[in-house]
């Protein structure tokens, strides 16, 4: 159950009250009045929570839970505990989250600039900001409206920050535009120099990056992930992309709308992803790379070329999944022949 000291729930709420929010259908004459007071996992589940069944794998669960309401596909009605009110859906995890948003919506600091804030005067603050202790705002930055920035962020000087934007304690923002409606968790790191240089006989000589980094609308950054400015170009991320925690993105690199890029996943400098790549969880791109519309890059994977839109990629070096699998099954023949052999 959800610990009280962190999550209030905002129930209860009427079964026919959640098959309006869930997007779902009752199941046969349920109590439309009945009240449920909380959301729960299978296992914890009792009379008065809600409850999903998404994963087949957990089918066994579901048989044996006791809570009084689940949202299932269709197709699992039939195996319901006796006496189990269900809510029907072609979808029942994206049915869940919006339930368990009405239960647990966001909560919402009051507006305050702590006194220990640091405020540039140039800096621009829009209505209903709140400013936790010991933020740092610089010169010429500007705050849209219905911000959240939590403790010891920094706002560097000339950084703007669209409306209804959150950002976590410890964060740094320097040479970066940020849309609104974005999340940006703890620690997270944006617009710092790119790994930009050249060998010089003397040793290394740095090349300015004279860019920025653009997020669009929506975008969610993760705990201690890092995003580099441009050399030039500016570093992009298109609008509701999510990237996890850990995660390196590289001065230049173009993303597009709605990619997810898994924790400790990287990508080099210059590369471009298009709308709706996934990266999965230590994948890393080379430099100066496209990534076509929709392709999936596997965990662990080592991308060194060109993907084409669609594909999926597994290996390092990556290949098509299909590919990587047909190899994979002819070592285990040698290796079964190998032994035989021997």
């Amino acid at each position: 159950m959800p610990d009280p000291r962190f999550f209030q729930a905002a129930g209860p709420f009427s079964i026919e009250e959640l098959a309006t929010i869930a997007k779902a259908e009752m199941s046969a004459s349920p109590d439309r009045e009945k009240l449920y007071q909380d959301v729960a996992p299978l296992q914890d589940a009792g009379a008065s929570d809600l409850s999903f069944l998404d994963n087949p794998n957990y089918l066994e669960a579901y048989e044996a839970c006791q809570a009084g309401l689940c949202i299932v596909h269709p197709r699992y009605a039939e195996r319901a505990p006796k006496g189990m009110d269900l809510l029907l859906s072609a979808t029942p995890y994206s049915a869940y989250a919006r339930v368990a948003n009405a239960f647990y919506p966001p909560r919402k600091r009051a507006a305050v600039i702590h006194e220990t804030a640091i405020v540039d005067p140039t800096a621009e603050i829009g209505e209903d900001v709140d400013l936790a202790p010991y933020v740092i705002v610089g010169a010429r930055a500007k705050i849209g409206a219905n911000c959240r920035i939590a403790s010891h962020v920094v706002v560097g000087d000339g950084v703007v920050i669209g409306e209804g934007t959150t950002i976590g304690p410890g964060a740094s923002l320097s040479h970066c535009l940020v849309g609104s409606r974005c999340q940006l968790h703890a620690g997270v790191r944006i617009g710092n120099r790119g790994f930009g240089f050249t060998l010089d006989p003397e040793g290394f000589l740095d090349v300015p990056q004279l860019g920025r980094v653009v997020l669009g609308d929506g975008v969610e950054v993760g705990a201690n992930a890092t995003i580099d400015r441009g050399a030039g170009p500016d570093t992009t991320v298109g609008s509701g992309s999510k990237i996890d925690n850990l995660v390196q993105i590289g001065h230049n690199v173009q993303i597009g709308q709605h990619c997810v890029l898994v924790a400790q996943s990287g990508v080099a400098g210059s590369t471009r992803l298009e709308n709706h790549v996934v990266l999965a969880a230590q994948a890393g791109l080379a430099g100066h790379l496209t990534i076509g519309q929709g392709a999936q890059i596997a965990a662990q994977s080592g991308v060194m070329r060109d993907v084409p839109a669609g594909q999926k990629m597994f290996g390092s070096p990556a290949m098509p999944i299909r590919d990587f699998f047909r190899l994979f099954s002819t070592w285990q023949r040698q290796l079964k022949t190998q032994g035989k052999k021997g």
